[in-house]
């Protein structure tokens, strides 16, 4: 990874860190989820509140867990905001190829915007999971599937 961008992986990452977005309970959202990482203790609820349209009107997390984990959620939960279902589940997508290698090198910083800094977690196997916990949550949430989401 280019020293920019690790560069600016570690500046977002204490950023969302220390100041998450949306860390908070919606009240009465129309779609929730729990997710737990058993590796390193991580633990996030995501809730959502997605109008007849099927977009998401808003979005929140709460929970406990590393750096990497809630700065994902943090980010995850701005990117998210006024998204379509779809593009949240098109968006998960290019999340996970990005964090597991899928893409390689072959990734536009431009096309993936903040989110590319996550591309460095691939680097270490045991991170890929802190960094995308959030988004299957979120996912699981999109749908109503409230078995809790457990990445091992």
């Amino acid at each position: 990874m280019q020293q920019e961008l690790r560069e600016l992986y570690q500046q977002v990452i204490l950023d969302h860190n220390k100041a998450p977005r949306n860390f908070r309970k919606i009240e009465n959202p129309t779609n929730y989820a729990e997710g737990y990482n058993p590796l390193c203790g991580d633990n996030v609820t995501v809730y959502l509140m997605i109008d007849d349209n099927n977009i998401i009107q808003d979005i929140s997390f709460q929970g406990s867990g590393c750096a990497i984990s809630k700065a994902s959620a943090s980010l995850m939960t701005s990117i998210l905001k006024g998204k379509t279902v779809e593009e949240a589940e098109k968006l998960f997508n290019k999340f996970h190829d990005l964090v597991t290698d899928k893409l390689g090198d072959n990734f536009s910083v431009d096309e993936f915007g903040k989110l590319a800094v996550f591309a460095g977690v691939r680097e270490f196997p045991a991170r890929v999971k802190c960094a995308s916990l959030a988004w299957h949550t979120m996912l699981n949430a999109l749908h109503n599937k409230n078995e809790k989401v457990v990445t091992e």
